[in-house]
């Protein structure tokens, strides 16, 4: 009956020994996906905030573009005020300086 009680023993601790490697074998399956979901999950997230950063990047252009277009269409407006009244006076400072040169 020993011999019984040792094989006993022996099968109990080699079951114990199995069901141990199966559970670091699992255990290290889990970590293993556990980390491979992370880093899905970090590059989404990566991808995600570069395409939003993009969007904004464009979102900027377009609005520094029309901010310019503005600026430079008010200069053109101011311009032509500034040309106008030139042209008005172009008449008169003609007449003042042909007079000055016929008087001197």
């Amino acid at each position: 009956m020993s011999i019984e009680l040792v094989k006993k023993v022996t099968e109990t601790e080699k079951n114990a020994q199995e069901s141990k490697s199966a559970a670091v074998l699992d255990a290290k399956k889990t970590v293993a996906e556990a980390e491979r979901a992370g880093q899905e999950i970090l590059q989404k997230a990566r991808e995600k905030a570069e395409s939003e950063a993009k969007i904004f990047l464009t979102e900027a252009e377009e609005k520094a573009a029309k901010n310019q277009q503005d600026i430079l269409d008010e200069a053109a407006r101011a311009c032509d005020v500034l040309r106008a009244d030139a042209e008005k006076r172009l008449a008169a400072a003609a007449e003042l300086i042909v007079g000055r040169v016929v008087n001197a």
